[in-house]
């Protein structure tokens, strides 16, 4: 009984040490460099079905997938070859493709001009982080 009352507390502090294994919580804007790159989006089959935070895509909204920017992180893609820019959120994890660095929503896309040639090179700058 004595050796569960010291083991006890020490599990209590471990737990609260645990991490929850989806990478970083918090991203320094000030301290992130912009990323360059290629940038899709996602095809119209993903609509309505879960990200990987949990929450659902929707083709309207404007959000993005990102290898490793916390949930929630606000980014400004900026299409390098007409200049047109757009803030999203990150809620899904990706792209997987070789030189890619942000899928992006449909609605996104649209507003970078980019829906026809459906790949396009990008500067990402985190705006805010949560």
């Amino acid at each position: 009984m004595r050796r569960l009352s010291l083991c006890l507390p020490m599990l209590v502090f471990l737990a609260g040490c645990a991490t929850t294994g989806t990478g970083p919580t918090s991203v320094d804007s000030s301290r992130t460099p912009p990323q360059i790159g290629e940038a899709s989006f996602y095809a119209s089959k993903w609509d309505g079905r879960r990200s990987a935070s949990g929450e659902r895509y929707d083709e309207q909204s404007l959000t993005a997938a990102h290898r490793t920017l916390p949930f929630g992180t606000r980014v400004r893609v900026t299409n390098l070859g007409n200049h047109k820019t757009v803030v999203v959120r990150i809620n899904d994890r990706g792209p997987y493709r070789k030189g890619r660095i942000i899928d992006l929503s449909r609605a996104a896309a649209r507003q970078l001009d980019f829906l026809a040639d459906g790949v396009t090179r990008v500067r990402v700058e985190v705006v805010d982080s949560p």
